[in-house]
């Protein structure tokens, strides 16, 4: 789900078990990433998760720091993290997306090496691409409701959309 040029290329941490097995992105019910994008106004409605393919007509991606599914993204181990990182630095400086953002505070903090990072935009970048380190949308994130997510989320859509 990735093109030249983007203005956001989402990052999840790794597939979940559904979306590995459907081969969409966000795709357990309880995930508040599509809702937020709708909320936040990246996009006109709410998208299912089998509409991904539609994101790249709004400027926007997703791809995820490691591409190993697993049940829960504890399940990870730093190194895996850190080679995502590794990875997905790379594929940013191929891409050349506008801003990369991270869903997943602990993910970017681990994959970057910046264990002071808070969410928000970074001062790290990756050639002319700016990052952003936005919330987990997971149901399993209970510190975020989607409306506050949606206003991290809009932030971010604000600063994409200004001029360069």
């Amino acid at each position: 789900m990735v093109a030249d040029g983007l203005a956001v290329l989402f990052c999840g941490i790794n597939p979940g078990l559904m979306s590995a097995a459907t081969g969409h992105h966000f795709a357990r019910p309880g995930n508040r990433f599509w809702p937020v994008l709708e909320l936040s106004g990246f996009t006109p409605r709410q998208l299912q998760p089998s509409e991904q393919r539609e994101l790249l007509t709004y400027g926007l991606g997703i791809t995820n720091v490691v591409a190993r599914a697993t049940a829960r993204a504890d399940e990870l181990t730093d190194d895996e993290f850190r080679a995502g990182g590794r990875l997905l630095t790379a594929k940013v400086e191929r891409l050349r997306p506008r801003w990369l953002a991270v869903v997943g505070i602990t993910a970017y903090r681990t994959a970057f090496g910046d264990r002071t990072a808070r969410i928000g935009p970074q001062e790290r970048v990756i050639g002319a691409t700016r990052l952003w380190a936005l919330p987990n949308p997971s149901g399993l994130n209970a510190h975020w409701t989607a409306e506050s997510m949606a206003e991290e989320f809009g932030r971010l859509r604000e600063a994409a959309e200004s001029p360069v």
